[in-house]
This record gives structure tokens, C-alpha cells and sequence, in this order.
């Protein structure tokens, strides 16, 4: 048999045909791209996100507000059999129940709120401006004090009224006088939130990043200190007018200055027309609203929460109204909405109960999976980087809310809190590239 010539002959050393011109010239053509993606698209920063925000009435807030509530919560439940018992009323076996009620005593013990704020729109109405900004200022104060004390949750701010024409002058208002009491009483908290609700345009947050650019201006605060969430609460701003969708033009109309999207179930639900009794967070138009919002914020660093249950455990429905929450929290967990809004005291057992279930239900499959990764061994599932990532996401995320600990992790991943994080965000750990 004669060998063809691609056989025989012996293997010649190749160069490369294109010229360093051309990379230059390719380099050239995608600097705005390049440009685009590390300005816009920077990913997660690995912080820790919180698993709820709890919405009071401004004025009822008090430096041992958290607490109050935590020792309610603690009361509610033990008034209905104990935690352990919530878990089995939420479908968990004794072995996890056991687990995940010693995990949220603790927590109710010792931080029943992971995020508050203090509601200055629906939960607090029109008391004229006096009265507003008697609250406006009484808030600040009592934030401080509350930082100061170590009481307050480690994220706190405000929800001021929107930017619509008839509440416009007022929301700014509120806002400043909230801010620059803050401000005069010393450094702003480290979790300081502020929240903008009922957007319906791109100018408005536009006009929000003007708000706080000139309050950092006034008050010499570093650019970008002051960052706010969006709450996506109007069909306006997943449908625009032009047939564009404006919640996805929010992080490039104002990089950086965005932290979450948070979706309002009633206010959205309503706008829609949708009947009272069928507005709910699992209802199809708020799962539309909520895939439109993650496709808006990819990439970007920008949080997500999910919306309320106003089905409240008091009276004789505690028992099916925490089945219906911890039923809720659990959706929208597996959704990817790591966030959601509680709104009473009874509220707290269910959501960590159902949050910490997620956890801990998932770690065994989720380590493993890690560690054969990381060392490169052959299981049952061949995880690329991305999946890798995402499984050191949700571990990461176990971590910080307390669902399971570093040295189970250590234990079962055989991965450090560092390597975890490394892991989960490996854009933290790369030196920041050159700006072509």
C-alpha cells in the first residue's frame, strides 16, 4: 500500500497566518466591547445577599426593633409546637428538622432580620409634611443609634415615595433629610439601602442616580457610595411604550449605581387587572415579570428579590399560612431568587426554616460534586466551570446565611471559605485587565 503524502512526509512546524496587524486590528474592533463588559457586566461581588427584607411603617422602628421581633417569632412558634414541628408542617423529615430548627432558634436569637427597611410609601401613607419629616428625621436618628448599639440588622434603609409627579417632591425630600441626618451623625452604615419603588421609566432612575450624586457631592461622600434599589412593580418597565423592555436598560443607563431589582406582587399583579383573590408570587404573570428581570440583571451584579405573601400566620391560620410561605420561599429559591419580603414577625420562622431546608438538602449532592471537581475526579456528573461556579455559589450562599457552617463544608467539599469564594467568584481572585 502506498502511503498518501499526508502520511509520509514528516510533520512540518506551522506559524500562525495571521499577522499582528490583524490582532490589532481585531483588538481595535472589540474595545468597545471589551470596554462594555468590564464596566457593565462585572458579575456578583461575592458579598453576602440577604435572604429577606422586612418592610415596617417608618415611625414604628425602634434600636431593639429586630430583636422585638425575633423573641415574637420565637413565641409564635413555640406556641404551635416548636420549630422542629414547623419543619415537619413544611415537609421536611425529623433528621433536617431537628437540624434546621436548632440553626433558626439561634438565629432569631441572635439576628431575626437580616434586612430592614424602614417604609416611608404604602406602609406609612400621607401624614402631611410635617409629619413626614419630623419621621424622616426621627429615622435617622434612630438608625444611627441603633448601628451604634450593634442592634440594628446589618442592612438597613429606607423606601421613600416614588418619582411620580404627585409624591416626587415629597420622596426627595424624605430622602434627603433621611440621608443628611445620617450623614450628620457620622459615617453611613456599611449596609445602608435605599429603595426607589413604583419605577415606570429609565429617566426616573436616571433621575434617582442625579439625586444621590449631588447628596454625595454635599456631603463629601465617596462617588458611588450611595447605591439603590429598583422595585419592579409596573408593567411599564418590563414593556416600554417602544416595545423595548426598560428594567434591561437600567444597568447601563446607570452602571454601578443599581444594587437590586425587587418585585412587587400587588402593585404589579394589580396593574394587570388580575383579581384580588389570584394575585399572588407564583401567579404566571409574576414568573414573566421575574425571568425578564433575570435576563435583565445578568452578568451585572445586580441582586434579585422576589416579592410578599399577604397571607399573614395569625389566628387560627398560622399553620397553613407557614406552609404557604415555606411552600413560596423554597419556589423561589429554586428559581434563583435568593431574596424575598417577609412583613410580620410570624413570617421570620417560616422563611428560615424553608431557606435553611434548601441549604442543607442540597449540600451533600452540591459538595461532592465540588470536591470531584477541585480534585479533578471522575463521579456521576462532569461539571464544566460554570456549573462549578454556580455549586460554589449556592454553598457560598448556605454559609452566609448561616444554613450550614465553614467546617462542614471543610468536612464534605474539602474546600476552605477562601477557595469557596474563589470559587464561587473567580473574577475577585484575577487582577483587573487594562482598559484598551
Amino acid at each position: 500500500m502506498v502511503l498518501s503524502p499526508t502520511h509520509s512526509s514528516p510533520r512540518r512546524s506551522l506559524t500562525p497566518s495571521l499577522s499582528g496587524a490583524d490582532a490589532a486590528h481585531i483588538d481595535a474592533q472589540l474595545a468597545a466591547t471589551d470596554r462594555l463588559l468590564e464596566k457593565n457586566y462585572p458579575g456578583d461581588d461575592g458579598s453576602r445577599q440577604p435572604v429577606h427584607t422586612v418592610y415596617v411603617p417608618a415611625d414604628r422602628f425602634t434600636p431593639t426593633f429586630a430583636a422585638d421581633w425575633g423573641a415574637q417569632a420565637l413565641t409564635t412558634a413555640a406556641a404551635h409546637g416548636g420549630l422542629a414541628r414547623l419543619g415537619e408542617l413544611l415537609g421536611q423529615d425529623a433528621e433536617l428538622a431537628s437540624a434546621v430548627a436548632s440553626r433558626v432558634e439561634a438565629k432569631l436569637g441572635s439576628e431575626p432580620i437580616e434586612d430592614l427597611r424602614l417604609d416611608f410609601e404604602d406602609g406609612y401613607g400621607d401624614r402631611g409634611d410635617d409629619a413626614e419629616d419630623a419621621a424622616a428625621v426621627a429615622a435617622a436618628s434612630a438608625v444611627a443609634t441603633a448601628v451604634a448599639a450593634g442592634t440594628a440588622p446589618p442592612f438597613i434603609g429606607i423606601r421613600f415615595k416614588c418619582f411620580e409627579a404627585p409624591t416626587r417632591a415629597r420622596g426627595l425630600r424624605t430622602l434627603d433629610l433621611f440621608v443628611s441626618g445620617l450623614a450628620s451623625a457620622g459615617e453611613l452604615p456599611n449596609g445602608l439601602i435605599l429603595t426607589l419603588p413604583k419605577v415606570t421609566t429609565v429617566a426616573q432612575v436616571q433621575a434617582m442616580d442625579y439625586a444621590v450624586s449631588r447628596l454625595e457631592e454635599v456631603h463629601s461622600l465617596p462617588t458611588g457610595r450611595l447605591r439603590f434599589e429598583v422595585q419592579v412593580e409596573t408593567p411599564q418597565l418590563i414593556l416600554g411604550p417602544d416595545g423595548t423592555s426598560p428594567v434591561a436598560q437600567l444597568p447601563h443607563a446607570v452602571p454601578g449605581r443599581i444594587s437590586g431589582l425587587h418585585y412587587g406582587t400587588y402593585d404589579y399583579s394589580a396593574s394587570l387587572q388580575i383579581s384580588a383573590e389570584y394575585q399572588s408570587m407564583e401567579h404566571p404573570v409574576a414568573d414573566f415579570a421575574k425571568e425578564v428581570m433575570q435576563l435583565a440583571a445578568a452578568g451585572t451584579g445586580i441582586r434579585l428579590s422576589d416579592g410578599s405573601t399577604n397571607i399573614i400566620p395569625v389566628g387560627d391560620a398560622v399553620e397553613d399560612a407557614w406552609r404557604l410561605h415555606g411552600r413560596l420561599v423554597r419556589r423561589s429559591l429554586e428559581r434563583g431568587f435568593y431574596q424575598g419580603w417577609d412583613l410580620h414577625p410570624a413570617q421570620l420562622p417560616s422563611r428560615f426554616a424553608a431557606t435553611y431546608a434548601f441549604y442543607r438538602q442540597g449540600l451533600p449532592a452540591a459538595a461532592a460534586r465540588l470536591r470531584n471537581y477541585v480534585e479533578r475526579t471522575e463521579g456521576g456528573v462532569m461539571d464544566e466551570p460554570a456549573t462549578a461556579r454556580a455549586l460554589a455559589a449556592f454553598v457560598l450562599r448556605g454559609v452566609q446565611c448561616g444554613a450550614v457552617g465553614a467546617e462542614e463544608v471543610r468536612e464534605l467539599a474539602r474546600v476552605g471559605l477562601p477557595e469557596l469564594t474563589a470559587l464561587a467568584h473567580p473574577r475577585l481572585a484575577q487582577p483587573a485587565p487594562t482598559a484598551p
